[in-house]
């Protein structure tokens, strides 16, 4: 799993649009704190630092460790809100996580050896990557990074199943069908030639007003 990360937050008391608004002025971000059924904890947290978090890639399946006046907490993001217009990052959910927790995440799939795939490397098929992540039940303390499939010995027309995938222990997926996570598929290059040479022309000729006119009328 990515490795976590300590944020220095602040408690929040006010809440509420105009108690938000002026937490975004001065640089920092209004948070939640929910989960393991105890009441929820308003924060706020530093805008830039988790900003830069967002955008580092896993955020939401990498543990937090809340540093709130001295009290540890551990959460994982389970979502945010960013400004419609600006793109700029306005609100965080957190999930309160222990040892005993466990949650549901996206797991980011990557692709390796697509040298070694002759549907690719020599006939000039193209990958098609029908899922980029994968969905999953496992601890919050041990939640994959990412999954790798090697596409090694692939021919075009192959495809990549759900049941290729190497679980850790204690991780699995939510659902029982075995669906296809990426295909080899013909270039398409050649695809679209082919239908460019089958295609017929059809010449238009645009018919003026007098063309028209000396055309002869029904019923004389």
């Amino acid at each position: 799993m990515s490795e976590s990360y300590t944020v220095k937050a602040e408690a929040r008391e006010k809440v509420g649009k105009g108690a938000a608004r002026h937490l975004r002025r001065s640089n920092m971000v209004p948070a939640v704190i929910y989960g393991d059924k105890q009441a929820p904890l308003s924060i706020a947290v530093p805008y830039k630092e988790t900003f830069l978090k967002l955008h580092a890639g896993g955020f939401l399946t990498t543990i937090v460790n809340i540093d709130l006046n001295g009290q540890q907490i551990q959460v994982l993001p389970k979502d945010y809100q960013l400004d419609v217009v600006k793109d700029t990052l306005v609100h965080i959910d957190y999930l309160r996580v222990s040892a005993r927790t466990v949650v549901t995440v996206r797991i980011p799939v990557h692709f390796e050896n697509e040298d070694a795939a002759p549907g690719i490397k020599a006939n000039d098929g193209v990958l098609n990557v029908v899922h980029h992540d994968i969905e999953v039940e496992c601890p919050a303390q041990s939640i994959p990074e990412s999954f790798t499939v090697d596409l090694t010995g692939l021919e075009i027309g192959e495809a990549v199943h759900a049941s290729a995938l190497k679980l850790p222990n204690g991780v699995s997926l939510t659902t029982d069908e075995d669906f296809v996570i990426a295909t080899i598929v013909p270039p398409m290059a050649e695809e679209v030639d082919e239908l460019d040479a089958e295609t017929p022309v059809t010449e238009v000729t645009e018919q003026t007003d007098a063309t028209a006119e000396d055309e002869p009328k029904s019923g004389n």
